[in-house]
């Protein structure tokens, strides 16, 4: 069967639109979560601690557990060389490092490098689509 010929309509410009879009929306709960960045002189830990405080309205005790839990899950799943992937932000690998030749930085002298683990992170779409 033939289709017709699509017609193509004129765009007018529209009036931005008043509904709150996803980026507006606060958590299922209701409430808004305010993010700010890091402030310097701050640890990130413990910034990060803060923001989990305030997000869950638990106290700070269960903040710093919960991201311990956090980060000790992805230690351990890195150190058994399973990729840990967080949709949205990225996700951290294992790869293997040759045995190399260096220098050292000090003396200029050439030393042996070991073969060692190292852990990338590459950054997912949302991550890069925010900076």
């Amino acid at each position: 069967m033939a289709r017709k010929p699509a017609t193509k309509k004129p765009r007018t410009a529209k009036a931005p639109s008043k509904r709150a879009t996803r980026s507006d929306k606060g958590s299922a709960r209701g409430s808004r979560i305010k993010r700010k960045a890091t402030p310097a002189g701050v640890l990130d830990k413990d910034h990060l601690i803060d923001v989990i405080q305030a997000g869950t309205g638990s106290t700070k005790k269960a903040a710093k557990d919960t991201l311990a839990a956090i980060l000790g899950t992805i230690t351990v799943s890195l150190k058994k060389n399973k990729k840990v992937q967080l949709i949205g932000f990225g996700s951290f690998r294992v790869v293997r490092l040759r045995a190399r030749k260096a220098m050292n930085p000090r003396t200029g002298e050439a030393i042996r490098a070991k073969a060692s683990n190292a852990v990338r992170f590459r950054a997912g779409t949302k991550l890069k689509g925010g900076i």
